[in-house]
């Protein structure tokens, strides 16, 4: 049985879309390098920032990929203009699940300084009882983040479902043995997720809730 769900942020929870792409291409011309393409930056949604980069900028020495590291992350937090508000009943599905009593939990590619900020930003970052970050740990599709949020919640696998809108959250959920749920309105088309066989594929937050109850109902049949 699900005890466990554990969130991507960005494109999952947060509609920051906008925010990220705004961002990266001002970053990438802050650092006069040629900004990459809005659907490019798309792919990369949901990675380590440093491997977002270099994947964004292969060509790139070091030195000036650090740079853009640096200034995308300013960038971002002074890109108030740009919108990046909590997607449609994403807090109404927070507050349910945990009424319902699962454990919630964070596991995004942003900073923590970035995560926290919007965990404040949002007001919802009372309903986790832990999250990892990128820099804290091996980045997605690494399995090691959401191995360290099992250990700190002391949770099996089998009891846990990943929940995230890209490849790299479905590919980090097989790879550490966990249920995944793939939202299909973020930054990875529909497509693309099936190719990884979710246990749940949910076109919008609001379903979650039933959509977990119909897999506890599976795991429950022998």
């Amino acid at each position: 049985m699900i005890k466990l769900i554990v969130f991507d942020w960005d494109g999952t929870l947060m509609d920051s879309e906008a925010r990220i792409v705004t961002a990266m291409q001002q970053a990438f011309a802050a650092e006069g390098a040629p900004p990459p393409p809005p659907a490019a930056v798309r792919e990369i949604i949901g990675l380590d920032l440093g491997v977002a980069v270099a994947r964004l900028g292969r060509d790139l020495a070091s030195r000036q990929a650090a740079a853009i590291v640096s200034a995308y992350r300013t960038l971002y937090a002074r890109l108030h203009a740009v919108p990046s508000p909590l997607f449609d009943d994403a807090e109404a599905t927070l507050a349910m699940l945990d009424a319902a009593g699962y454990l919630l939990a964070i596991a995004t590619g942003k900073s923590r300084r970035g995560l926290d900020r919007a965990l404040e930003e949002s007001g919802v970052g009372g309903y986790f009882a832990t999250s990892r970050c990128g820099e804290e740990c091996a980045p997605k599709p690494d399995p090691a983040m959401l191995r360290d949020i099992l250990w700190d919640l002391d949770t099996p696998p089998a009891a846990a479902l990943m929940v995230g809108d890209t490849e790299f959250d479905l590919l980090m959920a097989q790879a550490a043995g966990t249920h995944a749920a793939a939202v299909t309105y973020g930054a990875h088309p529909r497509e693309r997720l099936l190719e990884h066989r979710p246990a749940l594929v949910v076109d919008a937050l609001r379903d979650l809730g039933a959509a977990v109850d119909r897999l506890n109902q599976r795991i429950a049949t022998p």
